[in-house]
């Protein structure tokens, strides 16, 4: 990466957001234990073993991931030690990541517990990057139970190194043209790729911060580093980084998961959950602008065994009573469920910009109905908090939703519809 490889990129200014959960192992366990919030607790072997990942409280002892669990003991004799558990760390990962797709196609994961969004594109949505991080932030939380912390800048560096600054819980956003300013400050350690050993080579040549770095000619670092690595401390030093967002393949699709805190059996709550769900999928669509007509239900049972179905619409929806009835008849595919089940997640793709879309209303459909109200509740979510309005049925345990009608039968909303 040279200098100038950085240049045509200022014509066209890419907005980069990396997502980062806080403590990701820890937190996840911290959502079901909530008796250890508070305590130092860490996340691994009891005496054996390593540290995956520590808490706060216990990384303000020294305790950190990678190091032995016998030295996180003697480190906090106090902490208790959880052992993992993969399959949730993985379904809440899953979860997180129907949230980035729900807002750019765009989303390179660097680990199960961060990634890097391209929203170049979808800036339109929600007028701000700040605004886009707050809402994935608020997301995450409301939906997973967990904080994540969010860097946005020019590039990935800046994005990654804004995520560490704005640790634990907080958004830290680099202006453009601002990146030196930000950076110079920093000690060297915070530049990508210093580890201890390259950063006891640069303290011995007198370069402490990233300013110093900075300010060190090339040539000399090329002499000591070699010439890509030494070229490269020096581009990262004023914010340089022609690195783009790799994407994996596949369909963008929005999609939501909910995972119960006990499996269930009554058809009743799996069909309030399905509800639930579809009307999650159907905010998010909303809110990122687009429409779709291919709905995938997912179910995982109580014995991790997991099945899928899709259905292809005839016309594009972003409303919640068509994809919940494609939810509804897709479940009935599944036949009577053999144990209880874990999870359900409903999926919509064959995406399109809802303002490039036409949508042919039934004929004696009013000129206003129920999209009108759910762009209206929307509003009233944003302003107030997602758990200020909802349906009736998902607020009332155990209730069973009204079968889901189609949109000019729903238009006329009957007693006994889910928002009654």
């Amino acid at each position: 990466m040279k200098p100038s490889d950085a240049a045509p990129g200022a014509a066209r200014r890419r907005v980069i957001l990396h997502v980062d959960m806080d403590a990701f192992y820890a937190s996840v366990e911290l959502r079901r234990r909530p008796e250890l919030v508070g305590r130092p607790m860490f996340v691994g072997g009891e005496r054996r073993g390593v540290v995956l990942s520590a808490n706060y409280q216990a990384r303000a002892f020294g305790v950190v991931g990678g190091m032995p669990s016998s030295r996180a003991r003697r480190l906090c004799p106090q902490a208790v030690a959880v052992p993992p558990d993969f399959d949730a760390y993985t379904e809440v990962a899953a979860g997180i990541g129907e949230v980035f797709e729900s807002v750019t196609a765009h989303v390179e994961r660097a680990s199960i517990d961060e990634a890097y969004l391209d929203v170049t594109g979808a800036l339109r949505a929600f007028g701000t990057a700040r605004a886009l991080g707050e809402y994935l932030r608020a997301l995450i939380a409301d939906e997973q139970g967990i904080t994540c912390s969010v860097g946005i800048g020019a590039t990935k560096f800046i994005a990654k190194v804004a995520s560490g600054q704005a640790k634990p819980d907080g958004l830290v956003e680099v202006p453009a043209g601002a990146e030196p300013a930000f950076l110079h400050p920093l000690p060297v350690e915070q530049i990508w790729g210093v580890g201890e050993s390259t950063a006891g080579r640069l303290h011995r040549l007198g370069i402490v911060t990233v300013a110093d770095l900075a300010q060190t000619p090339v040539p000399a670092l090329q002499r000591v580093f070699g010439p890509h690595q030494g070229a490269l401390l020096a581009d990262l030093a004023w914010g340089r980084d022609t690195r783009r967002v790799l994407a994996r393949p596949g369909e963008r699709g929005v999609g939501c998961q909910r995972t119960f805190a006990d499996d269930l059996d009554d058809p009743a709550r799996v069909r309030a959950e399905l509800l639930r769900v579809s009307a999650t999928v159907a905010r998010r669509m909303r809110r990122a602008g687009v429409l779709g007509r291919v709905v995938t239900l997912t179910v995982r049972f109580a014995d991790f065994r997991t099945v899928s179905k899709s259905a292809t619409l005839s016309g594009l929806t972003d409303g919640t009573d068509e994809l919940y009835a494609q939810a509804l008849a897709l479940y009935a595919r599944l036949g009577p469920p053999r144990t209880r089940i874990r999870r359900v997640g409903v999926r919509v793709q064959g995406l399109v910009e809802a303002g490039k879309a036409y949508c042919q209303p039934p004929l004696d459909a009013p000129e206003r109905g129920w999209r009108e109200a759910e762009l209206a509740v929307d509003e009233v979510r944003r302003k107030f908090g997602s758990h200020c309005l909802d349906r009736a049925v998902l607020t009332r345990r155990g209730r069973d939703p009204a079968p889901a009608r189609s949109l000019m039968e729903a238009q006329s909303a009957p007693p006994g519809h889910p928002w009654g």
